[in-house]
């Protein structure tokens, strides 16, 4: 057997460990050879699709490919420390050095070789599928038909090649293979009871309390300048929570007799310190990337989410019209008549409503305020399904505006309340009460007053003709192209709503398609972390259920024992991640005052659940391993 055939053995022998490892290399491959195919994609490259979404994938790809080579090195690393044995005995019948390291350098480049082929492989084969996803998600008029990406496959397998070759030559140089009698002792030498320290684990704690409280507690364009001191001290909290708060938590959970001494307590206690101990800085790597991921899907999705919402509230209206301040009357007439020749050039059928806003000085306060009549108001009110008023003869109604946009603002709902209108006979007209429609597309809250009222009003300092149209339901396609004529042809004078919110959704759709995949990359690898080190533990766990077996331990209280220790270490760190992630999501609900409580639940709750059917496979095998060693 050749020096090559050994390490192609080795390969085989270790296939348990290195299976996550190669499956998450191959991930990130197919996921990188993806971006590959779209940044070569012939429609890409002929220029007619946004050249900004392929920038960002392109960008999008160099994180991956960056992310890829500290993955594959911190796992190479995790693989080394639970070698030592295997290296020990490799000495003893002779090996050098030399000999180890090269047989390092040939394991790992046959797997990144293996590992490169089936990403391409599988990136091929979910080609169609992901084409057609980006096609919707991306919001491309164009088709993004299949191709063979004979470009992206030999720039992907150049890339990933020489990056395992790096990692490679990288590993063997650094290996350092102990005294002997070290590696041969390397799992069964005592590592000495872990200790943590009182004051680093209360100091723990308050950073975290610390941390979490002013996230939730800065609102508006504070949340900015809080956000960097805010990081830092729940990233040095994090480090300390799993390095000593954990440890001396478990360390009181085993004094106190009651719950030490139930059931099956003491074997999950007796040595999770050393595992919670050994594992400190996996825990915090794997809590801080997903904490990142979960984070950024949950604001990119959210910011999408309020923008689309604001463009909504902005106008129940089709079609909306508003002359600039200048604009002539003439000029709002042809204006107007404009969209209708549009509108009656794409077939679409709507009703049309021309108004008038008449602003007055107010007596009390310094701003000019709308007020209307109560037959325009309700005449607009059926025309979108609003509820009518009816306003007593010197009383108004403050239909109410929220605003939006960053930063707390004062409601202009209570200034209005407090202030009676003067009609010219010096009469004054209560406001009575404040409603919230948006009937009116302004950005302000004004009076609505029966019409006897209105007439006592006075003249007006100024009036805007508006005009809005009101499409039947079942023309989204010819509504979107007379969208895109009016936005060509009255550029800030004619919104159409549901054009708006597709030129939105067309330009916010490749960062969430790029962050998505960025973040599933992220949280793959963080899984992975934490199965490299469950599987690294597996062979001093065999043998310590293996002597506990022998003294009457069940197969009910193995599986007890067993389910309760996996999902202890398997969760722990993706459970602070979860509350990390949510009082980020929170703070960010804050900075742009919109709740975001049920896009936070959507992506924590869907990250959530995939971790459950990771952490369900996983605890299959191991259970399956353990309980192979003691029968």
């Amino acid at each position: 057997m050749t020096f090559r055939q050994f390490a192609f053995n080795n390969d085989l022998r270790n296939k348990r460990m290195y299976i996550a490892y190669f499956l998450s290399s191959m991930f990130s491959v197919m996921v990188f050879f993806t971006f590959a195919i779209f940044a070569f994609h012939p429609t890409f490259s002929s220029g007619t699709i946004n050249q900004n979404a392929l920038h960002g994938m392109g960008v999008s790809g160099g994180i991956i490919y960056v992310f890829s080579f500290f993955f594959v090195l911190y796992s190479m690393s995790s693989f080394l420390q639970s070698r030592k044995k295997e290296f020990g005995l490799l000495m003893m019948m002779g090996a050098s050095d030399k000999q180890i390291r090269l047989m390092v350098f040939l394991e790992n480049i046959l797997i990144g070789f293996f590992a490169t082929l089936g990403g391409i492989l599988s990136g091929l084969l979910f080609t169609k599928v992901i084409l057609l996803i980006a096609e919707n998600v991306l919001i491309i008029n164009e088709s993004l038909n299949f191709y063979f990406p004979i470009l992206a496959i030999m720039v992907t397998f150049l890339s990933f090649i020489f990056l395992f070759f790096c990692i490679s030559i990288f590993v063997s140089f650094i290996l350092r293979t102990n005294k002997l009698i070290d590696l041969i002792k390397g799992d069964k030498q005592s590592k000495g009871e872990p200790k943590a320290s009182v004051f680093l684990s209360i100091f723990a704690a308050l950073l975290l309390i610390a941390g979490y409280g002013t996230a939730l507690y800065v609102k508006g364009t504070t949340v900015v300048y809080a956000m960097i001191p805010v990081i830092l001290v729940v990233t040095l909290g994090t480090y300390l929570l799993f390095t000593q708060l954990s440890v001396f938590i478990i360390h009181l959970l085993k004094k106190n007799k009651s719950v030490f001494w139930r059931e099956t307590n003491m074997l999950l206690f007796s040595d999770l310190s050393f595992r919670m101990k050994d594992n400190a800085r996996t825990f915090f790597l794997v809590a801080i990337i997903s904490t990142v991921a979960f984070s950024a899907i949950g604001s990119l999705y959210g910011f999408q989410s309020y923008l689309t919402k604001a463009l909504e509230d902005s106008s129940p209206y089709t079609i909306h019209y508003t002359p600039w301040l200048d604009d002539s009357e003439s000029v709002v007439e042809q204006d107007i008549n404009k969209v209708n020749a549009i509108l009656k050039e794409e077939n679409v059928e709507a009703e049309r409503a021309k108004f008038e806003l008449t602003y007055f000085a107010h007596s009390e306060w310094k701003n000019d305020v709308l007020i209307v009549r109560e037959s325009e108001y309700n005449w607009l009110a059926e025309m979108i399904g609003e509820k009518k008023v009816q306003p007593d003869q010197k009383e108004a109604i403050v239909v109410g505006f929220i605003p939006g946009g960053l930063g707390e603002k004062p409601s202009e709902d209570d200034v209005l309340m407090d202030f009676p209108l003067s009609l010219e006979n010096e009469e004054a007209v209560q406001p009575v009460k404040v409603i919230h429609s948006q009937v009116y597309p302004v950005y302000h809250s004004f009076y609505v007053v029966d019409d006897q009222t209105y007439e006592k009003l006075g003249t007006p300092i100024r009036t805007e003709t508006n005009a809005v149209w009101q499409a039947q339901e079942g023309q989204t396609d010819q509504v979107l192209e007379a969208g895109r004529k009016l936005s060509e042809q009255l550029e800030h004078r004619a919104y159409a709503i549901d054009y708006n919110m597709y030129e939105i959704n067309k330009a916010y759709g490749p960062i969430l398609f790029i962050g998505l995949f960025i973040g599933i990359v992220f949280f793959v690898s963080a899984g992975s972390f934490l199965y490299f080190r469950l599987f690294t533990d597996l062979d001093e766990e065999k043998q310590k259920f293996r002597s506990i077996a022998k003294i009457g331990l069940k197969e009910s209280e193995l599986k007890k024992v067993v389910n309760r220790q996996v999902a202890l270490l398997f969760f722990s760190p993706i459970v602070v991640a979860l509350i990390h992630g949510a009082v980020a999501l929170t703070a960010l609900s804050h900075f742009f005052d919109y709740n975001l409580t049920i896009e936070a639940l959507l992506v924590l709750g869907s990250f959530a659940v995939i971790q459950l059917v990771y952490f369900t496979i996983v605890r299959f095998f191991y259970v399956k391993q353990v309980k192979r060693a003691i029968l």
